[in-house]
């Protein structure tokens, strides 16, 4: 099959939508796929991870083409009909431009199209509310998807009552986080998050929390915290962690790549992830695919794959996961009841990722009364 994929959120940025169309768009290719991605991202100035082979990625070129501009943005209907894909996988979050007008440019162009929400569009539900009157783009015949049950239930909340809306998750390569254990001294706790130093991930939030965990564990115990990441917020953090004395237990390492990641999480004892609009939590999922218990809060993407006091906890506020951190700090047989259960990755593995993608596909043919292409059934 002939797919395109649209996304205002690519390489070489880094983050959980980046990743995972990236990786769903290498898995498809692997699968027999013919695979293009279009992203109103830039080129980086210094040479980006390198492409698999087939690959076909279209950014904006030359000077009046810069991110969001309207002949960018106007450009992709030609792009979709002239090109002739079979589909249009939609990958959007709160503000996604791209997506949204390439959403209606597919519908127009007759272009079978499934539409992927990644994030909780919360606080935006009105808008999007409002664009429907402007522009009715809820009558668009697209396939609605999203990244896990709460995801689900946000978009829910402003499509038609009715409208079938599949959990498409995002996948992972288990094995790729899985190391040896090693030995764990009881009196040295390492705790360790990746997140974008971003306001909507809260790491400031987390900043506090952990100061007031370090207040309350015994100081016989060794506590020692790595932030894993880069963000706008990471000069206020540094100026937080100098002004409280934190610089010689808190360390923000900056953006890290895959091996380093897996090597922090097999030297770690807990993970923490204080995002409450977190739509799914991929480095969540990683973690535990690592062994690692996280903790995390209920009512977010993290709750498909974390079961509260089985593989980690599930808290509703600062007050409850501070207190939850200083419990497992101060009690290694507690830390190891929720450690080193990683069958929850089993159910994102990509294969079983490109299956349900598989179905929901045949759902966007099926909305214009066509037949999928027989090359659209995956080689798993």
């Amino acid at each position: 099959m002939r797919i395109a994929h649209v996304t205002d959120c690519y390489l070489p940025r880094m983050g959980g939508i980046e990743r995972q169309v990236h990786g769903l768009a290498t898995a498809q290719l692997a699968a027999g796929h013919q695979v293009t991605v279009i992203t109103s991202v830039l080129e980086a100035a210094e040479p980006s991870p390198a492409q698999p082979d087939g690959l076909t990625v279209l950014r904006p070129g030359g000077p009046a083409a810069q991110p969001g501009s309207i002949r960018y943005l106007s450009s992709l209907r030609g792009r979709q009909a002239g090109q002739g894909y079979d589909l249009v996988h939609i990958h959007a979050s709160t503000f996604s431009p791209l997506a949204y007008l390439a959403a209606g440019a597919a519908s127009r162009a007759a272009v079978p199209t499934v539409a992927t929400l990644h994030s909780l569009w919360s606080y935006a539900t009105p808008i999007f509310r409002g664009f429907d009157a402007a522009l009715g783009w809820r009558r668009w015949p697209i396939a609605w998807t999203a990244v896990s049950t709460v995801a689900a239930g946000s978009l829910a909340r402003v499509l038609r009552p009715g409208t079938e809306i599949s959990v498409l998750p995002n996948g992972v390569s288990p094995g790729l986080w899985q190391s040896p254990p090693r030995p764990r001294d009881p009196r040295r706790v390492e705790i360790v998050s990746v997140m974008r130093l971003a306001a909507r991930k809260r790491p400031m939030q987390l900043l506090r929390v952990l100061r007031a965990v370090r207040s309350q564990v015994p100081d016989e115990i060794d506590l020692r915290v790595q932030l894993i990441g880069d963000g706008p917020q990471r000069d206020s953090m540094l100026a937080y962690l100098r002004r409280h004395s934190m610089t010689d237990w808190v360390r923000l390492t900056g953006q890290l790549d895959q091996p380093a990641i897996r090597d922090r999480f097999a030297g770690a004892d807990l993970y923490v992830s204080p995002a409450t609009l977190e739509s799914f939590g991929i480095a969540a999922l990683e973690a535990s695919c690592a062994g690692l218990p996280v903790l995390a809060y209920a009512g977010t993407g993290v709750s498909d794959f974390i079961a509260d006091s089985r593989n980690g906890v599930l808290v509703r506020s600062d007050d409850q996961l501070a207190a939850e951190l200083v419990r497992l700090a101060c009690s290694p047989a507690a830390r190891a009841e929720l450690a080193g259960h990683p069958q929850a990755g089993s159910d994102y593995h990509w294969d079983q990722v490109l299956a349900t993608c598989e179905q929901v596909y045949r759902r966007a043919f099926a909305q214009w009364g066509r037949p999928v292409p027989v090359e659209a059934t995956p080689a798993l």
